[in-house]
């Protein structure tokens, strides 16, 4: 199996100019699907901390990177949605968010925002014991202790112990930001929801300052004001492209 990945063919998703070079890296196995950047990518073209897979290997064999809290050694492990990348070393940390058009950025956040990540419930399902398992948008599980959560919900997990410390419903009202679609990356309020009958998408219309726009439900996560990026400790790193 090829470890290349064409650029022209890359996610919509991905933070990287797809006409300087033929190449990239192919994510490897992991959470967030085929919208998941490899490691190596954000390192490399996004960062410039590292000029090659083999720079970013050894910086990944220092322990000098977590993603979510947890120390990575594979330069292709997928990067989504609201993770969270650190750097201990440099005392830097970032959140993933959707940038203009739901390209993939690095918003600066400080150590304290960098203990816990956002997720959004895709399933939740009982397991024994009575308690019940989330499903996030990445495809992990957490386990709850009730069932006051429904899907379309979000949630913030400690890094640490993975325990839930806050939570998110979603309704009318709530603070959302699109994060695929023509409106990728705005913020702004859910001003009605319209659900569909049958298997078509709920449409939802999103009050911002700029005025309104409508978008499917899959495009929409509840977030928290701390996570749009103002609580920043540097600038969104992002890339260009020479479309």
């Amino acid at each position: 199996m090829t470890k290349h990945q064409k650029r022209l063919s890359v996610p919509k998703s991905w933070p990287v100019e797809r006409k300087t070079e033929v190449f990239t890296v192919k994510a490897g196995a992991g959470p967030h699907g085929e919208e998941g950047v490899p490691l190596v990518v954000l390192l490399r073209d996004v960062l410039g901390y590292v000029d090659s897979t083999k720079e970013a290997r050894y910086a990944l064999s220092e322990d000098a990177i977590l993603v979510n809290g947890e120390p990575i050694n594979d330069e292709q492990r997928p990067i989504g949605i609201f993770d969270i990348v650190a750097f201990p070393g440099r005392e830097e940390y970032y959140r993933v968010f959707p940038d203009e058009g739901g390209r993939l950025s690095l918003t600066g956040i400080d150590a304290d925002s960098a203990e816990s990540r956002l997720g959004k419930i895709e399933s939740k399902q009982q397991v024994s014991g009575g308690d019940t398992q989330l499903t996030l948008h990445d495809g992990t599980n957490v386990i709850a202790d009730d069932d006051g959560y429904s899907t379309t919900d979000s949630i913030v997990v400690d890094n640490d112990d993975k325990s839930i410390v806050a939570h998110f419903p979603y309704e009318e009202g709530a603070l959302v930001t699109a994060v695929r679609g023509n409106h990728g990356g705005k913020i702004g309020e859910i001003e009605s929801i319209e659900v569909t009958p049958g298997s078509g998408s709920n449409a939802v219309t999103i009050s911002t300052d700029d005025g309104e726009f409508e978008t499917v439900e899959e495009y929409v996560v509840v977030i928290d004001e701390n996570f749009t990026g103002d609580d920043s400790s540097s600038e969104t790193a992002t890339t260009g492209d020479d479309e």
